[in-house]
């Protein structure tokens, strides 16, 4: 007999491997999280200073095995259980999305079950969905994360068009080499961010990228700014945490001026904030206020939602299981890829 329970809403088993941390969830759809496990290899690339991809690539290979057991165990159901398995295809790290596409198809395979391909950044605004109440479509996406910084209109079944998106440097990438020149270790976003309450967001006054009023981001001259002040001004150490809360500031203040700017512009009642710089306290409490200010509601997932996991992955995966968008076994992996076109 089956282990499967057909008059239930789908097991889908999500995988997440783009980048430096491993992760399998379990839910059931849409998104009733069961069980879920998570391998972080923060400390192994933290002596490189970054991520290492043949590292990370391997480390995945080492994890996916027991991190599965432990996510089925923590739900209380057998491998057999599964209905379905969502995986993150792209984009990120080609050898680290690689493993995880490769081992997705070999258990949907194994298992007799749909295979479901997740773009990873629809797996970042499907984690806002858990949130109750899941905000209601259509609704602005501010996507931020150390390799995406991107706005979307987000419409009902996960379909987006873009708004706006960085045309160098994303944010928290920003934040993580702010954080290098600083002699913060990896990784570097939420060192800045701890270091920078200790200080006066006003205390440097680092530029802003407006773009001449665009949607999109520009971040590699505050980079810039950054290393020219401390070669030139040579702060002390004890006044370093006034140069990371303006460096921080600037960052934020870019953000939530331009995610409020466009939310206004098109209409929306609802600004979404999703990827690991969604987890920064001071872009919550900046753009709280400038939302509201401007008559817009903010929903940001809880923090361990917004970094990369597979729960995100498997609520996507649900979604696109209903509406009958499942992959074929010579599904590829894929470095980069538009958001806006991964579902039309």
């Amino acid at each position: 007999m089956s282990a499967r329970e057909p008059s239930a809403a789908p097991l889908v088993l999500g995988i997440e491997s783009s980048c430096d941390e491993t992760a399998v969830a379990l839910v059931r759809a849409p998104g009733e999280v069961l069980g879920h496990a998570l391998a972080s290899q923060g400390e192994t690339h933290r002596r490189f200073g970054g991520v290492v991809p043949e590292v990370a690539s391997r480390r995945h290979l080492e994890t996916l095995d027991p991190l599965v057991i432990e996510a089925l165990a923590r739900a209380g159901r057998p491998l057999e259980a599964v209905d379905a398995v969502a995986v993150t295809a792209g984009p990120g790290l080609i050898g680290a999305v690689l493993v995880g596409v490769s081992y997705a198809k070999g258990l949907a395979y194994a298992l007799g079950v749909p295979c479901v391909a997740v773009h990873h950044l629809e797996a970042h605004v499907a984690a806002a969905l858990l949130a109750e109440p899941a905000p209601a479509f259509p609704f602005l996406a501010l996507v931020v994360s150390g390799g995406h910084t991107s706005l979307y209109r987000a419409e009902a079944g996960l379909r987006f068009t873009e708004l706006g998106r960085t045309i160098d440097d994303a944010a928290g990438e920003a934040l993580d080499k702010g954080a290098k020149m600083l002699g913060l270790p990896y990784p570097g976003g939420p060192e800045v961010e701890r270091l920078a309450r200790g200080g006066r967001p006003d205390a440097v006054a680092f530029p802003r990228a407006w773009l001449g009023g665009r949607s999109d981001f520009s971040f590699s001259g505050l980079k810039t700014a950054l290393r020219v002040h401390l070669a030139k001004a040579r702060p002390d150490p004890e006044a370093y945490p006034d140069v990371a809360a303006s460096y921080q500031e600037a960052v934020v203040d870019v953000l939530a001026a331009k995610a409020v700017r466009c939310a206004v512009a098109e209409g929306l009642e609802r600004i979404v904030v999703v990827g690991g710089v969604a987890a920064n306290g001071r872009l919550r409490e900046v753009l709280a206020q400038r939302a509201g200010a401007a008559g817009c509601a903010v929903t940001v997932p809880a923090p361990a939602l917004c970094t990369d996991n597979a729960v995100m992955v498997a609520a996507a995966g649900a979604r696109l299981l209903d509406r009958g968008q499942t992959a074929d076994l010579d599904l590829d992996a894929y470095a980069r890829a538009p958001l806006a076109e991964a579902r039309r």
